[in-house]
Parts: structure tokens; C-alpha cells; sequence
């Protein structure tokens, strides 16, 4: 399984403060079956030295091979939707044009349809994080649908399929599942105990609503690397 969403980097933002906690779950996504992780650290800054995460890549992954925890870490970055457009050169995921990106946590921006429009029609494709934990579209998660016309993705969060973030994230999700508007499961985790490093238990949980075959499509990678297309235009 792949992992494209995980705060693994060791000093970098709220996610792993050290490298042993970085190892720790590395761990545990082994055991679970993950054998590639994105390390996907949130972007506020445009400015921010794009070496630096390279660099923590490349020391995370000699700390892998050095312990023998057959974990891949590949770079990338959890954007805000404010900087989109100016990091989509830089930042995509794993050398892809997919962006993930990142809507503020109680509401959905108003000027949402023209982002996602302009990052299709620049070859860049968006994949909305965790919109499921967002205050507006999980009341509201009819929203998502126009985002998902124009091109855009959805990445899930892997406890909210399975209720640990609570009831409203998990019937946002299964509302998006059975509506076929979730193309990634993430696990967003942060450290080995705060929204673990574990995919296989939202797959079993995912299957139930779209069948297994679907759901190992989710954490599998699938057409991260193929560019979008829009075919339609934001409502005025």
C-alpha cells in the first residue's frame, strides 16, 4: 500500500518531532502492509526552502535502510489552498502533477471553483485532503461534487472511515464512498499514536461500501501520476 498523505518528517512541522519517532512509524505502516509513504509536511509559505525537505527525505530514508524497515519516503508537500497556484512547480507529490491540497478546516473558500479550474487547466491536478473533516463540507458535502466536475480529487483520512475521528467525519466519508467521490485513502498521520500510520483497517471499512477490488485501488497509487482534465468551467 501507498500512504500519500503522512507527516513523517522529523522536525519539520506538528507531525514527527524526532527521528526515532519518525522510525516508530515507519514501523508500523510496515507491519500494516505499507511499503511507499509521501511525506506530505504542511506548506504556509511559498518561500519555504525546498531543499530542506529533500534533504530530511534523503536522512529519513538512510535511517530506513540503516534499521532494515522496508519503507520508501518520497517527497512532497500538504499545501494550503491560499499558496496553491504559486507551488504547484515545486511541490506536487513524488514528481507527479498531483498537488495536495489543503482547504481551511471550518469552510469551504468561496473562490474554491476557480482554484481548482486554474490548477486543471495548468496541467496540475488537485487532490483535496481530508475534505471530510472540513466544518462545511461535512455538513454540507453535496459541495465537494462541482470541485470533483472540474478535475479535482479527494484524499479521505483513514480513521474517518472507521469512526476514530468521529461520527461526523465518518458520515461525510461514507457519504463521498458511495457516491464514487473518494480517489485516495491517506492516513494523515502525525505521530504512532495520534492518527496512527495504518491504511488496512479504512480499506476493510471501505470495502464494505464499494467492494474490495475498489478499495486496494485507493491506497495503491492509482493514476496519481495521469494529469487531470476539466470540461467545464466554475458556476459564476
Amino acid at each position: 500500500m501507498i500512504d500519500i498523505h503522512c507527516h513523517i518528517l522529523p522536525g519539520i512541522d506538528d507531525g514527527s518531532p524526532d527521528m526515532e519517532t519518525s522510525l516508530e512509524m515507519a514501523r508500523m505502516a510496515a507491519k500494516d502492509g505499507i511499503h511507499t509513504i509521501i511525506a506530505t509536511p504542511h506548506l504556509t509559505t511559498v518561500e519555504y526552502p525546498k531543499d530542506n525537505l529533500l534533504q530530511a527525505i534523503d536522512e529519513l530514508n538512510a535511517q530506513l535502510k540503516s534499521q532494515t524497515i522496508a519503507i520508501t519516503v518520497l517527497f512532497g508537500a500538504e499545501v494550503q489552498s491560499h499558496i496553491a497556484l504559486e507551488a504547484a512547480d515545486n511541490f506536487c507529490l513524488a514528481g507527479s502533477s498531483s498537488l495536495l491540497v489543503e482547504f481551511p478546516h471550518s469552510y469551504l473558500p468561496a473562490d474554491s471553483e476557480n482554484l481548482i479550474y486554474s490548477l486543471v487547466t495548468n496541467k496540475i491536478t488537485p487532490i483535496i485532503a481530508h475534505p471530510e473533516r472540513n466544518g462545511q463540507i461535512s455538513r454540507e458535502p453535496w459541495l465537494l461534487a462541482p470541485l470533483i466536475e472540474l478535475g479535482a480529487r479527494t484524499q479521505i483520512t483513514a480513521e474517518s472511515i472507521t469512526g476514530d475521528q468521529g461520527m461526523t467525519a465518518r458520515n461525510c466519508a461514507e457519504y463521498l464512498f458511495q457516491r464514487n467521490q473518494v480517489h485516495y485513502i491517506g492516513t494523515d498521520s502525525h505521530s504512532p499514536g495520534f492518527r496512527k500510520p495504518i491504511l488496512s483497517k479504512a480499506v476493510k471499512q471501505a470495502a464494505k461500501i464499494i467492494g474490495k477490488a475498489e478499495a486496494q485501488k485507493l491506497v495503491s497509487g492509482y493514476n496519481i501520476f495521469l494529469p487531470s482534465s476539466c470540461n467545464h468551467k466554475p458556476s459564476a
